[in-house]
């Protein structure tokens, strides 16, 4: 351990980052052809090194640059994700399963997002759900979870022990953890991740944090590439998840397309990775779009703020029960973790219960019990 009160301590520290990363850079940045892989020791220092402040921004810049413009490796991945969990806050919640909800953390711009609303419904058919993100982040600088769930009046901002009692309250069940809590390290990033441009590796391991875990946790994310769900599913478990869906969902978020068949991987346990058609059809899906639709005259929102708003307006009136893509894609996804949890024996009864939970009042009402935490 580094003595505070000694300067040569700190020098002599300064010295071995330097160096290490000066090592690091010249295995990694050097070319398509001559580029090596770093072991996932120093991956893993590397990522501390810029974690912790210690390294030079630059050096930091060109370490995440470097390591997606050559494409990590597996055994990259798991040493940068083992420094970002050693870095965040993780609360124990008292309850036996929860749903880690991590949709994409620069969100939408192509249609609605469905998803913010999805953990109360969940809460609503007795699965405690908990979903993360930050506010805004590139390259997107879409409609964040963060921005729709804090304009519809929902603590954004609680500390990890805040949103454990939410989600442990038998009247609640759900809540929202941002990254600037969780993480506070990975946040300091964003500025620099916003200056480099190209999405790091940590754009894919982010959402694998889960600062919220339970008796048994279950990852549910989103991909867009096909290389990608063995990389989530392997990283998963090596971030300690129970299971996890890995869906090829709009815009790489956690929502299916409604009107196209898609797929989603899961494991469970110990058991091999498992490869699912999703048919909207089959799942009692009734939608002619894939996902909300803006309103054709959007101009009229005029703002960010308005988009947020109108999304609000949206979201609020599908778990009040109106009929429409926005509700549509609240039950698919829910009936699929219901299926996913063993709590339904198929999409039919899956949905049923979903339904329930939903024209029962109660996925709202517990909605309206988060806002006036």
């Amino acid at each position: 351990m580094i003595d505070k009160f000694d300067n040569n301590s700190y020098d002599r520290d300064a010295k071995t980052v330097s160096r290490d990363m000066r090592q690091f850079l010249q295995q990694i940045a050097t070319g398509p052809a001559l580029s090596k892989d770093l072991s996932a020791t120093d991956a893993r220092s590397g990522m501390e090194y810029i974690l912790d402040g210690r390294a030079d921004e630059v050096q930091a810049a060109i370490f995440l640059i470097a390591l997606r413009m050559k494409r990590e490796t597996i055994e990259e991945l798991h040493g940068v994700l083992q420094a970002l969990l050693a870095r965040t806050k993780t609360i124990e919640v008292d309850v036996p399963d929860l749903i880690d909800i991590a949709d994409p953390f620069d969100g939408y711009v192509r249609g609605v997002p469905i998803a913010p609303f999805l953990p109360p419904l969940l809460a609503a058919c007795g699965v405690p759900t908990v979903s993360n993100g930050v506010s805004s982040m590139g390259p997107k600088y879409g409609i964040t979870a963060h921005r729709v769930l804090g304009a519809a009046g929902c603590p954004v901002d609680l500390t990890p022990e805040l949103a454990a009692s939410l989600i442990a309250d038998n009247d609640i069940g759900w809540s929202y953890v941002d990254q600037s809590q969780a993480c506070p390290a990975l946040y300091g990033l964003l500025e620099l991740r916003t200056r480099i441009v190209k999405r790091p590796c940590l754009t894919t391991l982010e959402v694998l944090l889960g600062p919220m875990r339970a008796k048994r946790t279950h990852l549910m994310t989103g991909y867009v590439h096909k290389p990608y769900p063995p990389i989530y599913t392997e990283l998963a478990r090596v971030a300690g998840y129970s299971s996890a869906m890995v869906v090829r969902g709009i815009e790489g978020g956690v929502i299916p397309s409604l009107n196209q068949v898609s797929k989603y991987f899961s494991y469970q346990d110990e058991m091999p990775d498992e490869e699912m058609r999703l048919d909207p059809k089959a799942a009692g899906v009734i939608s002619v779009t894939r996902t909300v639709p803006w309103p054709v005259d959007k101009e009229r929102l005029e703002s960010h703020d308005g988009l947020i708003n109108y999304c609000v307006e949206q979201g609020l009136s599908a778990l009040g029960g109106e009929a429409g893509p926005f509700r549509e894609g609240l039950l698919y996804s829910a009936s699929l973790c219901l299926l996913h949890l063993g709590r339904a024996p198929d999409w039919a009864t899956a949905r049923v219960c979903a339904t329930k939970a939903l024209d029962s009042g109660e996925g709202l009402a517990r909605f309206q019990r988060a806002t006036q935490q």
